[in-house]
């Protein structure tokens, strides 16, 4: 398996005043009310050297992810260490696919990486408050500033992986006018290696394979 590029964290082991930032675990309303649960795990980045140096794809550094103003939580943009959800990768893995596709730099703005839920604008359930998405202000010497450079990566980005999404353009709510984003969704990773969920009074824990389901297992494998 490969190495992890950075140091995975609990985010319910993390101090009050942190968690109280990210709320790991805890739901978040959609903007019509539909509750997703925010991530538990997060790459620990002990510095602003380390996220220029560290990279999640060989095209993307961390930093890239971390790049906010003033509407972020001042601690969560000037103290260290800082934190990533861990399915930040699977958006940087996505990016470098759209950057070897186009054949040139994809740049995500500022406040387009992640976004901790305490960010000015984190005003409901975006995907970047889990890592997974982007807004792409320029590709190469493309800004997506406009109707018609924003269609035609729109049309890059769906025709390159399926399940991903992209805002359509415009200047209403949920539509993007200056930049493309796209999104992986609500997505949540547990690397190998994490503390497993505690189990809670009330929850119904079953073995993932039935009596019932083994016990034919068992007699196939007999007169195998």
């Amino acid at each position: 398996m490969a190495e992890l590029p950075l140091p995975v964290v609990d985010g319910l082991k993390l101090d009050p005043a942190m968690r109280a930032l990210l709320r790991p675990g805890e739901l978040l309303k959609e903007r019509d009310g539909t509750l997703r649960r925010l991530p538990r795990y997060f790459y620990e980045v002990p510095s602003w050297e380390v996220a220029l140096e560290t990279r999640l794809a060989p095209n993307f550094q961390v930093w890239e992810f971390l790049n906010v103003d003033v509407r972020e939580h001042e601690r969560l943009r000037s103290d260290w260490p800082r934190y990533l959800p861990c399915a930040v990768s699977l958006l940087a893995a996505f990016l470098e696919l759209l950057r070897r596709e186009v054949g040139t730099y994809v740049h995500i703005s500022a406040n387009g990486g992640y976004r901790s839920p305490a960010h000015r604008l984190s005003t409901h359930a975006s995907a970047h408050c889990w890592g997974t998405a982007a807004n792409i202000y320029r590709v190469g010497d493309d800004w997506l500033d406009g109707e018609r450079t924003v269609r035609r990566y729109t049309r890059v980005v769906e025709k390159l992986m399926t399940g991903v999404y992209v805002r359509p353009w415009g200047k209403g709510v949920g539509e993007a006018d200056d930049h493309l984003h796209l999104d992986l969704g609500w997505t949540v990773v547990i690397p190998h290696g994490t503390t497993g969920e505690p189990e809670r009074r009330g929850d119904d824990v079953t073995d993932p394979v039935p009596d019932e389901v083994r016990d034919v297992n068992d007699t196939a494998d007999v007169g195998a």
